[in-house]
């Protein structure tokens, strides 16, 4: 039975992210399964406050821009009255609500519970929201125990992207009723690594035989870019000493340590900016080996992207990637991103080819086995469902 699902998301396009691409792909499966999506976001900007892309109808709620986009506040103007009307003029069947510290997650939370409508909390993180400075984390780290104790007087039922997820939402003193594993689109990566003509290697000029790493995401310190960075310069001193192919470095992302990284890179270190899909997608495919070396992570969108793109992965053991790299027959997970133990565990990829290509098999075939979009839209229908019922 068709029903309308209201997802309250404090980020979403054309501000490009792992939640961001979470409530797309999870908006798309829910439509082609017959249903009808809304999605409350934030306008930091002069987007348009009511449209339907993708046959989703998208409300966009005017915000401040806190901490360079990352923590939207409501701008109460005629224009968010204007389209706080339009929203409650509609009907829903169930709220969705990702993500569980911003001011969007209470004001869905509200709405749902003032309406009677069953909701759920879904959790994308595994650690406070930082901004390294140790006063304003103490701060926010009061102010998001706060936010998340008025939350749960509205909203009972939490899941995470990932068991991690999860395990971190015991630490406000929820219990996660489940997992609602961030996924991917394997026919997509299919299309585009048959159809497009991208080939970063060529752009590049990348000699024959050199490998190639890569980095896709914000350039912010809590990601390990600097970490990343210097173990990949030390790496190639040692090599160029050695009379060995150097190694490639590709950043693909933007954030407020771009000028930075660009100054303490080396010259096989080449930086994109920001990308679209079909770009990552290629550049993964052009790489051997994928690392994100972060302090913090719910179930990392990159990860997943690469490994649908037959890539080796070396992360840490913060989120959800152990859920899919299980040992390290599958990838490797680093139990912390200093710069000596991220250059240790490129180099044992880099001089080992038969155990890079058969790792990347390995996962890829459990990526396809319990990570796409199809299981998880499933899962939340069934939920759902389940609540309607209870509702009833």
């Amino acid at each position: 039975m068709s029903k309308q699902y209201c997802i309250f998301s404090a980020q979403y396009y054309p501000h490009v992210g792992g939640v961001e691409r979470y409530t797309l792909y999870l908006s798309r499966k829910l439509i082609e399964a017959g249903n009808k999506v809304t999605i409350v976001t934030s306008n930091t900007g002069s987007l348009s406050g009511d449209e339907v892309q993708d046959n989703i109808q998208i409300y966009r709620l005017p915000c401040y821009d806190l901490l360079h986009g990352r923590y939207p506040v409501f701008k109460k103007n005629q224009e968010f009255k204007r389209v706080e009307k339009l929203l409650r003029e509609q009907q829903y069947d169930f709220v969705i609500i990702n993500t569980r510290f911003y001011l969007h997650s209470l004001y869905g939370a509200k709405f749902a519970k003032s309406r009677g409508i069953p909701a759920i909390v879904i959790e994308h993180g595994t650690s406070h929201l930082s901004v390294n400075n140790k006063l304003f984390d103490t701060v926010g780290g009061w102010y998001e125990h706060f936010l998340t104790f008025l939350l749960k007087k509205y909203c009972k039922n939490y899941y995470g992207v990932s068991e991690a997820c999860c395990e971190w939402s015991g630490h406000f003193h929820i219990k996660s009723k489940g997992t609602l594993y961030n996924a991917v689109e394997i026919e997509e990566f299919q299309k585009i690594l048959g159809e497009s003509q991208i080939d970063y290697r060529k752009k590049y000029m990348i000699p024959e035989g050199s490998r190639v790493i890569s980095f896709t995401g914000r350039l912010i310190p809590e990601k390990g870019i600097r970490q990343l960075v210097s173990a990949v310069k030390a790496i190639n001193l040692s090599r160029i000493e050695n009379k060995q192919l150097p190694v490639y470095l590709v950043i693909a992302g933007d954030g407020p340590l771009y000028q930075e990284i660009q100054k303490i890179s080396d010259s096989y270190t080449i930086m994109t900016g920001q990308i679209d899909f079909e770009h990552i997608v290629k550049l993964l495919d052009a790489s051997d080996i994928f690392c994100l070396p972060s302090d913090s992570e719910g179930f990392p969108t990159s990860v997943l992207e690469a490994v649908a793109c037959k890539c080796f992965v070396i992360t840490t053991y913060q989120g959800g990637a152990r859920e899919l790299l299980i040992n390290e027959e599958y990838g490797i997970i680093m139990k912390d991103n200093t710069t000596e133990l991220i250059q240790e565990n490129l180099e044992k990829v880099l001089e080992n080819d038969t155990y890079r290509l058969r790792a990347e098999e390995k996962s890829y075939e459990r990526l396809v086995q319990y990570f796409t979009w199809n299981a998880t839209a499933k899962k939340v229908m069934q939920i759902a469902e389940k609540m309607n019922g209870e509702k009833e």
